[in-house]
């Protein structure tokens, strides 16, 4: 599952919450959780709140495509 945050100016306990559960259902299913387009905000409360190794992060969903496929043709 990619998650576009291009246009997520800040997040805050409840987005973060969400973000998280999506991760564990993900988890549980065996697939990842990857996030496009933080901005400095937002990697900022993940870095805080220790939940950043819990996602792959690309700075947008052309590069997170592009990675998973090349991952996946390897």
């Amino acid at each position: 599952m990619i998650l576009d945050l291009t246009q997520v100016p800040y997040i805050d306990s409840a987005g973060l919450g969400s973000l998280v559960g999506a991760y564990i259902s993900r988890q549980k299913a065996g697939h990842r959780v990857v996030l496009a387009g933080v901005n400095r905000r937002v990697l900022r409360v993940f870095e805080i709140t220790k939940v950043e190794p819990l996602f792959l992060i690309f700075p947008n969903v052309c590069e997170a495509l592009d990675a998973l496929t090349g991952a996946a043709e390897a």
